[in-house]
Formats: C-alpha cells, sequence, structure tokens
C-alpha cells in the first residue's frame, strides 16, 4: 500500500477503501489551494483495494485520497506528512539517499547495551541533524543500540508519539525522512545499531482517518486503554495484518533500521493460528536478508511464549522489558512502595533474584492486580531481559518527571548504576542518565483543547494511584502536558556530559568493564549466584568455568564489617585472594577510593557503594594472618 515511485515514470498509488465505490488520487502544487487539484480515478481490486499508476505524480508530489467525491484525506500509508496528520501526503522516493553502511554487519541482542533516546528532547534544536552531532558521545561511552521512541507522525508541535495516526511516516517534527536515514547512516558508522519504538496496539484519536477508508482497520471484540484495538484476527483482517506487517519490514529496509521495540504488546490481540508478533518478528528478518535484528517487546503481564522459538510455541521475539526490576530498584533508591510499587520491598534478595531468574513475579500472587502476575521464566538466558533503573514512562511518573538521581543519595545511584551494567541481563540506559541529567522528562503531549483537557485530567486520574500525589493539593505538582514549558525544559543540555564528567565516567568505566571480563559478559544461564550478606548488602558471583571468577558486592545501606562470614560465595579460588577491581567510590567519580574489602580482619564492605573484585595469587600465608590477627 501507498505511493511508490516507478523507474519508468510517475507513481504507482494503492489504498485499501473497503466501504467506498470510488476513490481518487488528488494531486496539488500548492496545498493553500485545494480547488486546483487535479483527479485521478483508482481502479478497484479485488478485497477492497483500489490502485493505479499516475503518469503526472512525481517524487516531491502532495496528493491525497478523495472518497467517492466528497472529502480528500491524508494517505494511511503516507511515508511523510510535511504540514502534520491532517495535511496532505507527499511521495517520497526512497532510493535517492545514498547509503554509506555496507560495512556494516548489523547487531543482535547479547552483548548489549541499550539508550532509550526521545528525538525531540535529546538535544536543544530537537532534529535529527542535531543528534547526529551527539552520536559520538554516545558512542564514546559504549551504547551499542540506540532505542528511538516513536517517530510516526503524530498531531501538534511536540509530543512522545505514542499517538500517532500515521504509522508510515517519520514526522516532521524532527525533519525530513532523508534526516532520519542519515541519523542511521551515522550510527553505523560509528558502531551502534538503530531500532525503533514501533506502536501497533491502537492509532491516536487526532488525524485518525483508517476508518474514513474501512471500518475493518479496527475490531469491537477488544479493548485497549487508548482506543480501539486493531483488527489483526476478524473478517477482513488480512489486509490489516499486511498493512502492519508490512510497516515493520519497511522501517528494516527503507531506513536500514536494525530492529524494533514494541509497545503494549499486551494490547496486541490475536488470536489467529499465526499470532501478528510472530509474524512480525519474521518480516523483521526477512527485510534484514541475513542481517542480525533485535525485536524487543514491552508487555506487562510478563508473558515468556513472546521470546520463545517458534519452534516451541513461542513468538520468536529476542527480549522482553523487565518492569520487575525498575520496580525493585525504584522502592530502594526512593524508599516508596505505592501504587504499581506495592508488591516490592526493594530488598537485596530481590536483585539477586532478578540476576539469576529476570522476572520476579512468575505466577505468583500479585495484589495490586488482584490476580496471579508472570509466567517462569526458567533456563531463559539473561540476555533476554532488558533491565533498567530509568525509562520514559518511570521517570514521567514521578510527577515531576525527577530522575532516580534526584530522588536518592549519590552513593546508593552509583550503587544501583553499577548492578544494572554489570548484572546479567541487557541493560538500557534512558536518556540523560549517563551524565546525570538535571532536565526531568515529563508526560507532554500537544493537542486540540478538547483533547488537551481529557489528557489532563486523565493524567490526574493515573496519578492518583499513588497516595502521594492523590490529594487535590498536591495536583500543582503535576505540570500541564499540552504546556510547551512542558516540552521545553525536558530538552538536554549536553554541555553536562563534561560538568557531569565524573557520572559520565562511570557510566563509561562500568560499560567497558561489562565488555573486557569474560564473567560479566557471558549472560549464559546458570552463570550467577547470590548471598544476601545483610539487610542492605549482598554479592553476586559471576562464575567463568576457568576459575576466573568475579564478585559484584553491592551495599545500599551503611559500613558493613562481616565477620564472621560463613558464606561460600564469598571464598576466593583456592590459592588466591579478591583484590579490588572496580569500586564507586574510585575518586574518577567522586569518591576517595575503597581500602581492601577482603581483609585479615574480614570483610568490611563500604557504604552505599558497589566494588567488583578479582582472584589474584596469595600474597599472605595462613601464619602471617594468623600472627596479625594475634597483634594488640
Amino acid at each position: 500500500m501507498g505511493a511508490d515511485v516507478v523507474s519508468t515514470g510517475g507513481v504507482h498509488f494503492r489504498v485499501w477503501a473497503t466501504e467506498r465505490k470510488r476513490v481518487e488520487v488528488a494531486i496539488v502544487e500548492d496545498p493553500s489551494k485545494p480547488e486546483q487539484a487535479r483527479f485521478v480515478e483508482l481502479q478497484p481490486e479485488s478485497d477492497g483495494y483500489y490502485s493505479g499508476l499516475v503518469n503526472e505524480a512525481r517524487a516531491g508530489s502532495l496528493y491525497k485520497y478523495r472518497l467517492d467525491g466528497g472529502d480528500a484525506y491524508p494517505d494511511p500509508a503516507s511515508r511523510f506528512q510535511p504540514e502534520g496528520v491532517h495535511g496532505y501526503s507527499r511521495v517520497v522516493d526512497p532510493a535517492t539517499f545514498t547509503w554509506t553502511d555496507q560495512a556494516w554487519k548489523g547487531a543482535d541482542i547479547r552483548g548489549q547495551v541499550i539508550y532509550e533516546m526521545h528525538a525531540g528532547t535529546f538535544t536543544k534544536e530537537g532534529t535529527w541533524t542535531a543528534a547526529i552531532a551527539q552520536l559520538p558521545a554516545l558512542a564514546d561511552i559504549g551504547i551499542g543500540v540506540i532505542e528511538v521512541m516513536p517517530v510516526n507522525e503524530f498531531p501538534g508541535r511536540f509530543g512522545w508519539g505514542y499517538d500517532g495516526v500515521h504509522p508510515y511516516a517519520p514526522t516532521r517534527l524532527y525533519g525530513e525522512p532523508d534526516d532520519f536515514r542519515r541519523f542511521v547512516n551515522e550510527a553505523h558508522r560509528l558502531g551502534m545499531a538503530v531500532i525503533l519504538d514501533v506502536v501497533y496496539n491502537h492509532l491516536g484519536p487526532d488525524g485518525n482517518y483508517f476508518g474514513q477508508f474501512s471500518p475493518h482497520y479496527f475490531t469491537t471484540k477488544h479493548t485497549t486503554d487508548w482506543g480501539s484495538a486493531l483488527n489483526f484476527d476478524g473478517e477482513h483482517s488480512a489486509p490489516v495484518r499486511e498493512f502492519f506487517i508490512g510497516n515493520a519490514g519497511y522501517w528494516i529496509s527503507e531506513f536500514h533500521l536494525d530492529g524494533l521495540r514494541l509497545d503494549a504488546t499486551q494490547n496486541i490481540y490475536d488470536e489467529s493460528p499465526d499470532h501478528i508478533l510472530a509474524a512480525i518478528a519474521r518480516e523483521v528478518r526477512h527485510r534484514a536478508n541475513g542481517r542480525p535484528t533485535i525485536v524487543v517487546g514491552e508487555n506487562e503481564p510478563q508473558e515468556v511464549r513472546l521470546i520463545k522459538p517458534e519452534t516451541q510455541g513461542g513468538y520468536g521475539l529476542d527480549a522482553l522489558w523487565n518492569d520487575d526490576l525498575h520496580h525493585s530498584a525504584m522502592v530502594r533508591m526512593t524508599g516508596h512502595n505505592e501504587a504499581y510499587y506495592t508488591d516490592y520491598k526493594g530488598s537485596v534478595q530481590e536483585f539477586i533474584s532478578a540476576a539469576k531468574y529476570g522476572y520476579l513475579y512468575q505466577g505468583q500472587w500479585y495484589n495490586w492486580q488482584s490476580q496471579r502476575r508472570g509466567t517462569p521464566t526458567f533456563g531463559i538466558p539473561p540476555w533476554q531481559f532488558v533491565t533498567f533503573a530509568q525509562n520514559h514512562d518511570q521517570v514521567a511518573n514521578s510527577a515531576r518527571g525527577q530522575r532516580a538521581h534526584q530522588l536518592t543519595s549519590p552513593g546508593v545511584f552509583k550503587a544501583m548504576t553499577a548492578y544494572i551494567l554489570l548484572a546479567p541481563g541487557t541493560p538500557m540506559l534512558f536518556q540523560g542518565q549517563e551524565f546525570a541529567a538535571s532536565a526531568p522528562f515529563l508526560f507532554f503531549a500537544d493537542m486540540k483543547p478538547d483533547l488537551a483537557a481529557e489528557v489532563r485530567k486523565g493524567r490526574r486520574k493515573f496519578l492518583a494511584q499513588f497516595r502521594s500525589l492523590a490529594l487535590p493539593v498536591m495536583w500543582p505538582c503535576f505540570a500541564p502536558p499540552d504546556d510547551p514549558k512542558s516540552f521545553e525544559i525536558c530538552k538536554l543540555d549536553p554541555s553536562e556530559r563534561d560538568r557531569n564528567r565524573e557520572i559520565a565516567s562511570l557510566h563509561r568505566d562500568l560499560i567497558r568493564l561489562r565488555r573486557s571480563e569474560e564473567a560479566f559478559r557471558r549472560q549464559e544461564w546458570g552463570a550467577v549466584e547470590g548471598a544476601v550478606l545483610s539487610h542492605d548488602a549482598f554479592v553476586l558471583r559471576f562464575f567463568t568455568g576457568s576459575g576466573d571468577d568475579r564478585l559484584l558486592v553491592v551495599n545500599f545501606g551503611p559500613d558493613l564489617h562481616l565477620s564472621p562470614a560463613p558464606e561460600p560465595l564469598l571464598a576466593p579460588p583456592s590459592g588466591q585472594e579478591w583484590d579490588v577491581l572496580w569500586s564507586s567510590e574510585d575518586s574518577a567519580y567522586g569518591g576517595c577510593g575503597t581500602p581492601e574489602v577482603d581483609t585479615v580482619d574480614n570483610w568490611r564492605i563500604p557504604g552505599q557503594a558497589a566494588v567488583a573484585l578479582r582472584p589474584v595469587q596469595r600474597t599472605r600465608t595462613n601464619f602471617e594472618i594468623t600472627s596479625f590477627n594475634a597483634l594488640p
């Protein structure tokens, strides 16, 4: 579907319009003079399609579809909307862009560190061109995959993109389609993959003209929290499936993207034998022509069948977001376990269990939802779980859009960062997290006045689940989503990378450590064990099979003198002792260094810190240790 430039001349148009008797392409030179449009009638195909070659059209032509001689609407498969969701569609020829990434081999998810980015606030300018200038900084700290929040055309001057209505059209707000291609091309040159967050569970309310073409795009059999569910399994669903499966492949083939992040998969409904999620994953890999790709799912109920192979009854996605770990991390860092944090204590055992098993809830009773949550993950390798302490949703849900480093102490923040970046899952950072950005990240959406009022009301209702935000006296904390200031204050200041170089160095060094040390990069099932050392401290042991193990000791509380220390995971390999490999209290990160941890006085674990240890040849004999202990 859509408008395709034909090499021999003209443009071929194709659209699905099941309830219409006549479909015409309306081509204009000046969008302000629709009365001067030229109309070319398309010919009916089977199953509600209309198509035809228009010799007068070319790349750059502006067009709409006139239905039954009445109103004209933008193309549902438009590749670009230069005037926004209600305006004319523009014919785009993707073949005119010159790619220079022929040496790029693609990327799979194992071993990666992901960086979630919102193109409109990643820079002050909020454009692809400005974002390109910041890519070397991401490559420098060791980012392997950039996950871009939705870019499909959405209404207004700013927004998150989850209310998009043109799935094929990169929004005009960040630049031309070729600017997005340049961004991907440059990321590849710097050794970074790019995946795109896509929304296949609903369409936004403003500028959604799909129903004018066919009511069969949607279904009444299912509902979502945001609007009508898409029809992937009902009557006349085949063209709907074609549209969205084709969209998944479109981003891979025409923009050289390396995969997708699928939003809220629990609201993608399909009872057909070939689930739409499995079909999307296959299409991504097919369009990549053998190049490795990454398909990540967000799934609130934590259904691991999404990441199991199709041969095992799964859908073949590569990874799932791990919200459980995030919730535990926030409770530990902030001390609050209200609303959807209710079923988490932030206990050290939760961090051990998350490192070993991924999800914390795998079928247990979940009080907040009054039902069981999750499915078993035993045997699933850790790299299939994306782990994070921040993401776009969760930062915004702090009401003021505050980031984790602003809600906890510096020591706890650095210790949690070490855990996220060294634990065996696939870590993800949210933009600005790597340098402790001062900019908040709020929920912002520029909408028509009537919709804006509903969004404000809905936002208050949503945040009311938090006891600390439920009363009217607390509402002044909520930035109005439709206020341009709510958008502007979220823009990152790249100069903070230098001003906050200690935190930037912390992230850079941890990612390098993760990649350089065999124990930290294994990401295999059963390769990590852990033990509780106190109410606030725990140890993870990363086994290599060769004896060259590593320890990560994390202490969120006060200094801990662990004596006696009857925990086998603390024992060094035979004939060796533990030496400090890395510490969150290094002077490079604003600390003053870390004294020996495994001492002749037993274990001395610094408070609000994380320390990585490696085995070295023992320098003291047992006699020397005994003699030392005997000194007054």
